[in-house]
């Protein structure tokens, strides 16, 4: 019981120094106003260890016009080198158990492997704009026998949808970011439907082989006799139907304890 309640508990404190702290990024091309947020928790870190770590993700869609966006349809997510995921000793959640559940259902099913929750907004276009909106879970999950995440979207009212997002995390020897998360993004209601909004925090404590693990955790590499050191967090990459590709880099700050 302890651990159901500790996810949420936490989520909700660092949420609350991340609105502080946070800066948003907003980029406008070809019609389409997109607005896209990365940070970390907490900031002051060993410099030459990994420690824990949370990661949250926030991102916004619109049109200039006020129009109807167009389905996202790809995803990618680049972190710095100086962090990374880990879930050894995790569970595994399969994709075929979450297609077609609900929130409580995909939970029931897959909680052992729950590493990450937020919350999404979409809009359906069934005669008129219908905005709906719900739960997002991340699963720990492996795909072709690697590593990656499910995230399991569920709307119920007024339009009730489930998506099911395979999530590949693969990791680059060269350059700034070394942790990739991508992934294809299901249509929804045959197209009818647009992603607006994804708010979405990763991490996760938990014990394997007598010893204390996170999901997420990171280093301030800062350089001798700093410490403080800027640094590029996150580069995000989106494509959408009909349209081209929108990517934007954010740079966040560290401290060394």
């Amino acid at each position: 019981m302890r651990r159901r309640i500790l996810m949420p508990v936490l989520i909700a404190v660092l949420a609350v120094g991340w609105t502080a702290s946070s800066r948003a990024e907003r980029v406008i091309k070809d019609g389409l106003e997109l607005t896209f947020n990365a940070d970390f928790a907490p900031r002051v870190l060993p410099r030459d260890r990994p420690a824990p770590v949370d990661v949250r993700i926030n991102g916004k869609i619109a049109t200039t016009d006020g129009s109807h966006p167009p389905p996202l349809r790809w995803l990618e997510v680049a972190l710095n080198r100086n962090g990374r995921l880990d879930g050894r000793g995790l569970p595994f959640c399969a994709a075929p158990r979450l297609q077609s559940t609900s929130s409580k259902t995909a939970l029931d099913r897959c909680r052992e492997a729950l590493v990450g929750r937020g919350s999404f907004r979409a809009v359906v276009t069934l005669g008129r704009e219908i905005p709906t909106g719900g739960e997002i879970f991340a699963f720990n999950s492996r795909q072709a026998g690697k590593r990656a995440l499910i995230l399991h979207l569920f709307a119920e009212t007024p339009v009730r949808f489930t998506l099911v997002v395979p999530m590949t995390i693969g990791r680059t020897k060269e350059g700034q970011f070394g942790t990739i998360l991508r992934a294809k993004v299901p249509k929804i209601g045959g197209d009818l439907g647009s992603v607006t909004e994804i708010d979405l925090t990763i991490g996760r404590r938990y014990s394997f082989g007598g010893k204390r693990l996170s999901y997420v955790s990171a280093a301030c590499a800062a350089p001798a006799g700093l410490t403080e050191v800027p640094f590029p967090l996150a580069l995000g990459i989106f494509r959408f139907k009909g349209h081209g590709e929108i990517r934007e880099t954010l740079s966040r700050t560290c401290r060394v304890r």
